[in-house]
């Protein structure tokens, strides 16, 4: 039993890997590193926003050496909701189109699985955002312009800070947790937002999601999690970007989300990739990069 144990904790390590290698490669073909400029920026390593289990969680930061415009972008290092640490130099490509408009660039790290569960990956990102907005004078940030995305289980974690974020807690000891880890625009691309059919309990599951340990959730957690449910008139402005073709992630999820955010007025736009799978490539590439930015320059401007 032992052997069989440590078989199927191996299997799951691999897959989570393999997710993250997928995910970051379609990352990068969404965001064309290949006509990037390179923006100049000074990058701050391992900024640590908090602690669990004696681990630090962290996130790096990416600040324009010119031109920056006050607002900050924090991205969600997630691809199966696996969440690892590169050389930060290494994220410059897929960075520079929004370093280049002068954003300040929060790579966040959360606890990952099969280690964590979701609903603790949720816990660390909304602690980041806290941190972030507690410290923004630390980056010369706005704290009330701070956007977040994501792709794939990234999106999934962008649209819960766009769902299900509060004001703090006035009354905890912490002073990180009072402030609150709401955020002023959101871009979820191929992003889940209904755990309540993908997680392993749901019947109607997809099988491909047997490959990834952080959805052996149960169906009330499943529920929780799930963005879909938390949507309410006070959410934040939010982009979503899927491919019509995406077999991993359908483009229901996203479908179905943004119909609910036009049922409660929330600003909403949905970009649909014609053909397109759970990556972009080509033109597909241009138009998500466009898009993205674009919503940040409009929703993160500062007032006039």
């Amino acid at each position: 039993m032992a052997h069989r144990a440590n078989h199927s904790t191996r299997r799951a390590r691999r897959a989570a890997a393999f997710v993250t290698f997928v995910s970051a490669l379609a990352a990068c073909a969404v965001w064309g590193i290949p006509s990037a400029r390179g923006a100049d920026a000074d990058i701050v390593e391992d900024v640590v926003y908090g602690h669990k289990l004696g681990l630090a969680m962290t996130f790096d930061v990416y600040r324009p050496k010119a031109g920056a415009n006050g607002a900050g972008v924090l991205f969600m290092v997630s691809g199966g909701w696996y969440s690892t640490w590169a050389p930060p130099a290494s994220a410059m490509p897929l960075f520079a189109p929004l370093l280049d408009k002068g954003f300040t660039v929060f790579a966040v790290r959360h606890g990952s699985s099969p280690k964590f569960s979701i609903p603790e990956a949720v816990s660390d990102v909304r602690r980041a955002v806290r941190f972030i907005r507690s410290n923004a004078a630390r980056w010369d940030v706005d704290p009330n312009r701070l956007g977040v995305f994501g792709m794939s289980a990234g999106g999934h974690l962008s649209l819960m800070l766009a769902t299900a974020s509060d004001e703090g807690d006035s009354a905890n000891a912490d002073p990180i947790e009072r402030a609150s880890d709401r955020v002023a625009a959101v871009v979820a691309i191929v992003a889940p937002t209904d755990l309540r059919i993908m997680v392993w309990e749901a019947p109607e599951k997809l099988p491909a999601y047997k490959q990834f340990p952080a959805l052996d959730l149960d169906l009330e957690s499943a529920q929780e999690m799930s963005p879909l449910v938390h949507v309410s008139q006070d959410d934040s402005p939010t982009l979503l970007i899927a491919g019509d073709k995406d077999d991993l992630v359908p483009i229901a999820h996203s479908e179905r989300i943004h119909a609910a955010f036009g049922e409660n007025k929330v600003v909403s736009e949905f970009l649909v990739l014609k053909g397109a799978g759970h990556g972009f490539r080509g033109d597909d590439q241009r138009r998500a990069f466009e898009a993205l930015v674009g919503w940040f320059e409009k929703h993160l401007a500062k007032p006039q």
